[in-house]
């Protein structure tokens, strides 16, 4: 009996493994045929624009794994100051964050993105409840940043053009076969499996092969 429930777990595991391989190759397909809807011109920058490394991340205001992933993701870029860049794609996954995206994106209007971004994911605790989140605090933390013109912020939130962001990103992630936040794209390519190391070892990675390229460069160059 012990043998026959072992061998039903070790079947059980290898068919998950199995599904996760088909799973994260139809993604990698996905993108392969999809790369355009990877960065966008709207889409917010840190770090280097012409960066030989880019980070897309898919990225829900309300996510907690979002929230504790940041500190990793300025950790890379600050590993990695001239290689790394992080660009911020959309995925409202969760109720009231699509407002968060329109708040983020009207603080991007007076140059006050990244510190509006921090103040939010700081007080996520208290406006992101799920079942009920209280959107407003999200709007009361950015204007506690300070510089803001809010009266301005909520106006532009509502705009059509940030409507338009908010439609994009959707569309992109959508037609990318994004289902959860977040998910992360390294020069194209999508996590292994995810997780903390995984991102770091194909950041890794993909520095040391544009660096073995670029010493490549100089020597032929000689």
């Amino acid at each position: 009996m012990l043998g026959l429930v072992a061998l039903v777990l070790l079947a059980f595991a290898l068919g998950t493994q199995v599904y996760q391989r088909q799973t994260q190759q139809a993604q990698a397909d996905k993108v392969a045929q999809e790369t355009e809807r990877l960065v966008r011109m709207h889409a917010p920058v840190l770090g280097p624009q012409n960066a030989p490394v880019t980070i897309v991340e898919f990225f829900d205001p309300a996510c907690e794994t979002c929230r504790a992933f940041y500190p990793l993701v300025k950790e890379l870029l600050q590993r990695y100051p001239d290689d790394v860049r992080l660009v911020i794609r959309y995925a409202p996954l969760h109720q009231g964050s699509d407002q968060v995206v329109r708040l983020l994106e009207a603080a991007k209007r007076q140059g006050r993105y990244w510190p509006v971004l921090e103040a939010v994911l700081a007080a996520q605790p208290l406006w992101a409840d799920h079942g009920q989140p209280n959107v407003e605090l999200a709007f009361e933390a950015a204007a506690q940043t300070g510089l803001l013109d809010m009266a301005r912020v909520r106006a532009d939130a509502g705009s059509e053009a940030v409507t338009a962001i908010l439609q994009q990103d959707i569309a992109d992630l959508t037609a990318l076969g994004v289902n959860k936040t977040p998910t992360f794209f390294v020069n194209g390519h999508p996590l292994p499996t995810f997780g903390a190391d995984p991102l770091k070892a194909l950041v890794a990675e993909e520095v040391a092969k544009n660096r073995t390229g670029l010493e490549k460069g100089k020597k032929m160059s000689l």
